[in-house]
């Protein structure tokens, strides 16, 4: 049979009912609430402790258990709390994942202590939240009316490994807050790569070929939105997806990998209905 989350917890002499179970997946160019918890445990825990005041109904629990998204997508466990509500947020007060202040009177300040119960999967055990994406957006839910399916206990925490070339699809928003080591497979590599824009559905192939690889030519975009391409300069900006068509061999020259590029141009007719310009 398999193995469900609130078996755990009643395990621990704690009642599903009176947790609330929070999925923080939220984040910035920069950071998520993954890598606030991976890089600074207390600044993860003051970012949990501050909600908004208009739903604090749905906060009304005496114990969190906590999760983060890591970059794979899946739901990592990082704690059971006890929670006390302890009045507004200061004035002044910035929320640590963003850095804007908090506005005066729109949040709630908790009290949050991770305490004992299951602490031994922190960081190892990870749960299906969710089997279609409005579940997934639905990041507060109550324990005993969702009993989640355990899907992995690991030795010990460690980050995601890379899935591989033609599996790698990311917002470029994610990129800085991907694992170190997603950054040296992608920085040592070069090739075609898409970029598809959700909210025009227009796309554009674009090569990296200079010394830094995917990743260095990736952040051109993240800096200015557009990488110098013409067409993405006349459009608004946007979180374009990214993907890899074409990984190029290590001894490629410049113009093997231009020619790589062309062939997935007319492959895709990236000129004809996609943002490509030349």
């Amino acid at each position: 049979m398999p193995l469900r989350f609130n078996s755990l917890l009643e395990d621990e002499g704690l009642d599903p009912a009176k947790v609330r179970l929070l999925r923080h997946q939220t984040g910035t160019a920069r950071r998520t609430p993954y890598t606030l918890w991976r890089d600074d445990r207390a600044a993860f825990e003051h970012y949990q402790s501050r909600q908004a005041t208009k739903d604090r109904a749905l906060f009304r629990s005496p114990y969190w258990a906590s999760f983060v998204a890591p970059p794979d997508g899946a739901t990592l466990f990082v704690g059971v709390y006890e929670v006390q509500l302890t009045g507004p947020a200061a004035p002044g007060e910035r929320d640590p994942l963003s850095g804007d202040l908090l506005g005066e009177g729109l949040y709630d300040a908790y009290e949050c202590r991770l305490i004992a119960p299951l602490s031994e999967y922190i960081g190892r055990l990870s749960i299906q939240w969710g089997q279609t994406s409005l579940a997934n957006r639905a990041w507060r839910q109550i324990a005993n009316q969702q009993n989640k399916l355990i899907t992995e206990v690991r030795r010990g925490f460690e980050e995601p490994a890379f899935p591989g070339f033609t599996s790698f699809i990311r917002p470029l928003s994610e990129m800085e807050t991907m694992p170190a080591s997603w950054h040296a497979v992608l920085q040592a590599s070069r090739g075609v790569y898409l970029l598809a824009c959700p909210r025009t559905r227009e796309h554009y192939v674009g090569s990296a070929s200079g010394a830094d690889g995917f990743l260095g030519r990736w952040r051109n975009y993240m800096a200015d939105g557009h990488g110098g391409n013409v067409a993405m300069k006349a459009r608004n900006s946007s979180d374009y997806v990214v993907s890899i068509l074409e990984v190029a061999g290590s001894s490629a020259s410049v113009e093997e990998i231009l020619a790589l590029e062309s062939r997935w141009k007319q492959k895709l007719l990236s000129r004809d209905i996609g943002l490509n310009r030349g």
